[in-house]
């Protein structure tokens, strides 16, 4: 596994160098069926991922949002791909640097492997199953990451929230937790931060894809934290089928 994620690794990282050269200079912006935005920088890293995750030698059904009707369906032993080549396009488009590119190794639906850099900031977060998570600075330094654990009783809550997705039902939901303070956050980024402790909790109550999620959640898995559904079940990856997630929670304790 140790081996598999450090080829993941170089593949988001050679999918970094594509989204930063679009990133340099002007770029058209079209928008898709589902009224999401589209730029070269999504095609280029999606190209790239897909030529690397082709090479290695173990091939497996790559689910990418950039190219839904090309999987061919889950693999064996549950196992497929699920990589979302740009995540947080509308935080690229604003240039914030607030985006990632997400790779994720799905096993009979959960998340055993996860790859997410975000090119603009020299950072990258990866996790697998029995080794752990870890953040890589821009450096090159490696740190074991670990969720902060629930908020001791008076404390406040650092919640993170999605900076171009406010929903009407998160001020409800808010109402409930206590005392908090609430910090906007573009793309995947948000529950990277909650796996290295630097925020408690992130509810999303809207849409989102099974790719917008799945490289962070491994993140997050393997540095002691969850993410579940509002009933409180496991986010699951297990029908790929129904690309939709339902409305959830990344929780900073077990």
């Amino acid at each position: 596994m140790r081996e598999l994620l450090e080829q993941v690794l170089a593949i988001a990282k050679d999918a970094d160098r594509a989204i930063m050269a679009v990133y340099a200079r002007e770029f058209d912006v079209t928008i898709k069926e589902d009224n999401s935005p589209l730029t070269e920088a999504d095609r280029a890293a999606h190209q790239v991922i897909r030529r690397g995750l082709e090479a290695l030698s173990t091939t497996l059904p790559i689910l990418s949002e950039e190219d839904i009707e090309g999987f061919s369906g889950v693999g064996n032993e549950g196992r497929y791909w699920l990589v979302d080549p740009l995540d947080g396009t509308k935080e690229f488009i604003k240039r914030n640097d607030e985006f990632t590119v997400n790779i994720a190794l799905i096993e009979h639906g959960a998340p055993i492997l996860g790859v997410v850099t975000a090119p603009a900031l020299g950072v990258a977060y990866i996790a697998a199953d029995g080794m752990g998570a870890f953040r890589i600075d821009a450096d090159g330094q490696r740190h074991v990451i670990q969720v902060a654990g629930k908020p001791s009783p008076g404390s406040a809550w650092r919640v993170l929230g999605s900076r171009s997705h406010a929903s009407p039902a998160l001020s409800a939901w808010l109402e409930t937790l206590g005392a908090y303070e609430i910090q906007p956050m573009g793309s995947s980024l948000k529950s990277c931060l909650i796996a290295e402790g630097k925020a408690d909790v992130y509810p999303r109550l809207g849409p989102t894809s099974l790719w917008d999620t799945a490289a962070a959640h491994a993140v997050v898995r393997y540095a002691g934290g969850r993410i579940e559904t509002l009933e409180g079940q496991p986010l699951s990856y297990a029908n790929p089928a129904e690309t939709l997630n339902p409305s959830f929670v990344v929780w900073g304790y077990s």
